[in-house]
This record gives C-alpha cells, sequence and structure tokens, in this order.
C-alpha cells in the first residue's frame, strides 16, 4: 500500500513558504540552534588561543623556584630598572607631546593639515620594519646618523648602541617616534569635542593662548588623558618589539625590558619557566592599571 496515499502533493509555491518558515524559525525551534553554531567557533577559538595559553603560562610560572632563580640574576634587576624608565619616560614624552601637537594641528590651515598627513606616516607604517631600519640607522661605523654628522658638521658620531644608555634611549626614541601621531589624533579628537562657546567665553574673560589651554583647555581632556595614559602604560609594558628590533637587548643585555627578558629566557636560553616568571613578575604593576583603568572607564560610563 502506498504510504502517500491521502496526502495532498505540495507545489512549487508550497515548498516555497516551508523553505521561508524554515529559514525564518527552523524546525522545532531552531533558533538555538543557530545561536549554537555562532557561538560554539568563536568559543573553541577563545578557549583554544586565549584559556589555554593563560592557563599554561600560569602553570608554567606557578613554581617558587623559578622567581628565586629568577630574582638572582642580576639581569633581572637591571631589566627592572631599564623598564621603569622606557615607561616613565617613554609614556609620558610621547603623551605629553602629543597633548602639544593636537594643538597645533587644530589650526584650519590646509598646509597644517597636509602636515597632518605626513606626520601621521610614522605610525601608519608597519612596526617591524620601522625598528629594523632604525636599528640600521644607529649603527656606528656607517649607519645613516652617523654618516650625515659627519657630513654636515665633521662629526663622528658616538656608538649608539654599544653603550648602554645611549642604547636605551635610542629605544625610547624609537618609541615615541612610532606612537606619538596615534595619540595626537586622539588628543585632536577630544579637542574637536570641546565646545567653541567655551572659548569663547574665555576670551571675553580675558583668558588666551597660555591661559585659554590651562583654564580651558586641560581640564576638560584630563580626564581623557589619564585613561590613555594609563592604556599606553598598560601597551608598553607589553611592548616586546621595539627593544628587540632596535637593540637586541644589548648591548651586553643591558637594556631588556621584561617583556624581551621572558622571550629570551624562554627560547634562548630554553628555559620557559624562568621565561615566564619574568613575564609574570610585571603583575603587581600591570593589576593596578587594569583595575584603576577599568573603574575610570565604568565611572564615565555611569556619568554618561
Amino acid at each position: 500500500m502506498d504510504a502517500t496515499v491521502g496526502i495532498a502533493p505540495i507545489g512549487a509555491a508550497g515548498r516555497q513558504r516551508v523553505a521561508r518558515r524554515f529559514w525564518r524559525r527552523g524546525p522545532q525551534g531552531s533558533d538555538l540552534n543557530w545561536a549554537l553554531a555562532f557561538l560554539v567557533p568563536y568559543t573553541a577559538i577563545f578557549l583554544l588561543f586565549v584559556v589555554y595559553p593563560v592557563a599554561y603560562g600560569l602553570w608554567l610560572g606557578h613554581r617558587p623556584a623559578s622567581y628565586q632563580a629568577l630574582f638572582s640574576d642580576p639581569i633581572y634587576l637591571k631589566t627592572v630598572v631599564n623598564t621603569l624608565i622606557y615607561l616613565a619616560l617613554g609614556v609620558n614624552l610621547h603623551l605629553f607631546g602629543a597633548l602639544m601637537l593636537s594643538g597645533f594641528f587644530m589650526r584650519r590651515n590646509w598646509r597644517v593639515r597636509s602636515l597632518l598627513l605626513i606626520y601621521m606616516l610614522p605610525w601608519a607604517v608597519p612596526a617591524i620594519p620601522t625598528f629594523i631600519a632604525i636599528h640600521w640607522m644607529l649603527n656606528g661605523e656607517w649607519g645613516f646618523l652617523n654618516n650625515l654628522l659627519y657630513a654636515l658638521f665633521s662629526i663622528d658620531g658616538p656608538s649608539w648602541l654599544n653603550y648602554r644608555w645611549l642604547a636605551l634611549g635610542s629605544v625610547v626614541f624609537a618609541y615615541i617616534w612610532k606612537w606619538m601621531p596615534f595619540w595626537t589624533v586622539i588628543f585632536l579628537a577630544g579637542r574637536m569635542a570641546i565646545p567653541q562657546e567655551l572659548y569663547e567665553a574665555g576670551a571675553v574673560d580675558g583668558a588666551t593662548g597660555f591661559r585659554r589651554f590651562v583654564h580651558v583647555t586641560f581640564p576638560l581632556l584630563a580626564n581623557l588623558y589619564l585613561i590613555c595614559t594609563l592604556l599606553s602604560t598598560i601597551w608598553t609594558l607589553g611592548d616586546f618589539n621595539t627593544v628587540y628590533f632596535v637593540t637586541g637587548g644589548g648591548p651586553g643585555l643591558s637594556t631588556h625590558v621584561l617583556a624581551t627578558l621572558g622571550i629570551r629566557d624562554a627560547f634562548e636560553v630554553a628555559n620557559p619557566e624562568l621565561g615566564m616568571a619574568a613575564v609574570m613578575s610585571a603583575l603587581p604593576l600591570l593589576i593596578p592599571l587594569v583595575i584603576v583603568l577599568m573603574r575610570k572607564l565604568a565611572r564615565n560610563q555611569v556619568q554618561l
């Protein structure tokens, strides 16, 4: 007996209605199936590339013996000093310079706007080729900078990368040159958000030039400046490319920061636990910065 007896055939229009109903609602409420189809890949990627590396890193760095070996290493203390200098000079100088230059680029002049496009190039170009080029420019024997000094002033330039403080200063300069354009644009956007009426009211009260910046601009940008400082400090603490490609940690391992020392200990010394301990030793500084940043952002969101 034919099982299809008594069932009306479905025409083309009926099949289209069924298909549309399937894609809108799905059989048996398949909204959950669609949600799982999108959620499962993202969850797997998150577990594979975020949770697992972090958990494995914490497991590698949990042994107290690794920290005892790290703290007894004479390079570590020098590395901590380098990291603090790198943070203090790099973050503060490039943010303050960005704040000042944002005022210059506020001018409504096509020449200034054209100059802004050129000024953005260091941030736009890839970081690794940039730092490699700076490394070769600072070569003491035949680098571009020393050749330029000799051609213009008949001066034999120093060996920039052969002395600790010159090399560390070169790293700070390269970092500032690379990242100051980015923060300049951030502060430029903040300045543009300030109502022009406030400047006009300040001008009526006699606040022009420096006084207008002190009494109008900076108080309104202070919150943004603090958030940028916290965020830049967090990023700089984990910066690896600048030191590694400009100085390589030299001369004599004297310009390492915590990020590069951890990679060196993990791969060059072939001691992953020691390398992870070097990276984990930055947590007492990193965690308070993250907490302050999140509270600051949450407070601003509540105010908005």
